[in-house]
């Protein structure tokens, strides 16, 4: 990673340990042991997008024994706050070719002191850097509501860009510290107006409440079919590639990711939502968390449209 790539800090609080067993042949498995959750995602591919990502989390216990020397292994750096209680995991089986939850433990809430330390590194990474994406917590009430207003508005003040990845009511605090940018998919907008968004003018006033909330800037985006970017009194509709057969998972993390990346290096709003949304594609495609190679995206970015409403 060059020395002069522009740094992303990442808020990923809760890395997890993900166990993946898959199909080798006709009567044999693989098991696979990799880093995962939320942070991990955006901290990937942010990397693979030129940024230098510091993931911001917790780890601990037995599981976080497994899962630190895999965080390691990430590009970028890990800055860790240590707890008592173990990192979440969980075990995916993919040999029916779908993603079957076998099993899963996610992590006891950390006492107020290892809270305090998380966001005193994360406050710290965020001054240090470009660009801060917040991401949440699993279990999601793991956290105190403050905290993401706090760290926002902390990150803000200080003339960080902030991308903000939630769902309510930690969407809610997180726009009380005026994020730059908040990714939300359309169910996370329906929650936060307690309302549908299924048809055009719904989308638009919920996407124009979280602008009124505080957010300078909110995409909205609706799984393969067209999403919604407002900034200001500009809107625009998404349209990314469509492609079947591909798999979701990570891929709305990917878009933040290259989203941070972008917005990082200096790039202007318009070029970071296409590549955000080229990246979003190129995770589809490769079944992955968090993956997809900067020449794919690259090409990808070609096939995105934003058409200004």
């Amino acid at each position: 990673m060059p020395e002069d790539a522009p740094r992303v800090a990442i808020f990923g609080s809760h890395p997890l340990l993900s166990v993946t067993i898959e199909r080798r042949g006709s009567d044999e498995d693989d098991v696979h042991f990799h880093a995962g959750g939320q942070g991990v995602w955006v901290a990937r591919m942010a990397a693979e997008l030129g940024a230098h990502p510091l993931l911001c989390s917790f780890i601990g216990g037995e599981t976080g024994k497994l899962l630190g020397p895999l965080l390691d292994e990430l590009r970028g750096e890990l800055r860790a706050a240590g707890t008592t209680a173990s990192s979440g995991c969980y075990v995916i089986d993919r040999r029916s070719g779908e993603r079957e939850m076998l099993a899963s433990e996610w992590s006891d809430p950390p006492s107020r002191h290892e809270v305090d330390d998380l966001f005193s590194i994360a406050c710290a990474a965020a001054l240090e850097s470009k660009a801060l994406v917040v991401c949440g917590p699993v279990p999601p009430d793991a956290l105190p509501l403050e905290l993401y207003r706090n760290l926002v508005a902390n990150a803000r003040v200080n003339g960080t860009i902030v991308l903000v990845d939630l769902s309510p009511p930690r969407l809610d605090s997180a726009l009380e510290g005026r994020p730059s940018v908040v990714k939300v998919n359309d169910w996370q907008l329906a929650e936060y107006v307690s309302g549908p968004v299924s048809d055009a003018g719904a989308l638009r006033a919920g996407a124009e409440r979280v602008l009124e909330a505080g957010a300078e800037s909110v995409l909205v985006t609706r799984g393969g079919d067209p999403g919604l970017v407002l900034r200001g009194d500009d809107a625009w509709e998404l349209i990314p590639p469509r492609f079947e057969g591909g798999a979701p998972e990570g891929s709305g993390d990917s878009m933040v990711g290259a989203m941070a990346a972008a917005l990082a290096r200096g790039l202007g709003f318009e070029d970071a939502v296409r590549w955000g949304a080229a990246a979003g594609a190129a995770n589809f495609l490769r079944h992955g968390l968090g993956t997809g190679s900067r020449d794919v995206v690259g090409d990808l970015f070609h096939k995105v449209e934003l058409r200004r409403l």
